[in-house]
């Protein structure tokens, strides 16, 4: 007998094909949408019901098995609230990172096994082998960063087919299948931050934030900020400084509500070489001390050379304007070994 997949379908071209592959390669598949956020912002009339439409209409198309299942509390408690209490903290942090530990790869997988599932399945660039996590074969694309957190148990019940493929070939490949999906535009991340700027969304969540005294690298107060809560090191667009040179942020008091910044590229406050690491999470077994690792610690930011020690990473060259909340994510070449989050 075939084994039944749960393929997460949000809509989008990835995961109506991811559900097309999987069904040509003799699964029993059902598609599920989650319904994770659903709420208007200003200005933005969030697409649930359109994404949820697309993603029914593919099934249809495929003749598989449709659900819905409503996860919107727990996205909220799990997601969406730790990322507002992060930033109250002055952290930046990465709200996809968390909703692929808690919600797709366990509350989703959870849900599907009690529902009679033997796999769950998604849309995401990476590869999963035995339990390991690879990167996605399209680097352009790669998602890995954003999967870290997820255990090897939950990868070894998962299944992601076009971590084999580039984007290209991905949307070729829906077009030839015709499927309704195929020159569906991509989403921009998460709902609430993707059209919606995280500045726009903290408004709608928390209300105006007070405004504070933006000092410079001399310790002159040279400008106003409209709460620290919105602004993130090594940040230089949006502070509202008129005059020459560009200024970044080196450092935020959130207790005194003060933002420092410096015009100075080589100031030594943007630089570091050694990042101070928590809540550290190992995809199988953690790398030894003599381990030599390449390091990402943004998405989309440059691989960098790095050795763990315990809970510090120590770079082989500094890196600017690191934040902390963000996650640096750790490779051994193509292999995902996990990571931590900036402190």
């Amino acid at each position: 007998m075939s084994k039944k997949v749960y393929v997460g379908m949000s809509g989008g071209v990835d995961s109506s094909l991811t559900a097309a592959l999987l069904k040509q390669q003799g699964y029993h598949v059902t598609g599920v949408y989650m319904k994770n956020w659903t709420q208007d912002l200003p200005g933005f009339i969030c697409p649930w019901q359109e994404d949820y439409m697309d993603a029914k209409r593919v099934a249809t198309q495929l003749q598989i098995d449709f659900k819905l299942y409503d996860f919107e509390k727990d996205y909220r408690a799990r997601v969406v609230d730790y990322m507002i209490k992060e930033y109250q903290s002055g952290r930046t942090p990465n709200p996809d990172i968390m909703c692929n530990q808690e919600v797709k790869f366990k509350l989703f997988l959870e849900t599907a096994l009690a529902d009679g599932a033997d796999l769950i399945a998604t849309g995401h660039y990476a590869r999963i082998k035995n339990g390991h996590l690879y990167t996605g074969l399209d680097s352009n694309k790669d998602q890995s960063y954003f999967l870290y957190r997820v255990s090897s148990q939950a990868l070894q019940k998962g299944l992601m087919p076009i971590g084999e493929m580039t984007k290209p070939e991905v949307r070729a490949l829906a077009k030839k299948l015709d499927l309704y999906t195929a020159d569906k535009k991509d989403s921009q991340g998460i709902c609430f931050v993707g059209k919606v700027g995280i500045k726009e969304f903290l408004l709608s969540q928390l209300g105006p934030q007070p405004a504070g005294s933006i000092i410079d690298q001399t310790g002159q107060v040279i400008g106003q900020h409209d709460g620290a809560i919105f602004y993130t090191i090594g940040q230089r667009h949006g502070l509202n400084i008129g005059g020459g040179l560009p200024y970044y942020i080196t450092k935020k008091d959130m207790q005194n509500n003060l933002i420092y910044v410096t015009t100075n590229l080589d100031d030594q406050n943007l630089w570091t070489d050694k990042v101070k690491l928590t809540h550290l999470h190992w995809i199988n077994s953690p790398p030894t001390r003599s381990n030599r690792l390449m390091a990402r610690l943004r998405y989309r930011g440059p691989l960098v050379k790095a050795q763990l020690n315990d809970h510090a990473l120590v770079l082989d060259e500094p890196m600017r304007g690191i934040a902390s909340g963000q996650s640096a994510v750790l490779y051994d070449q193509d292999l995902v070994l996990g990571g931590g989050i900036i402190g």
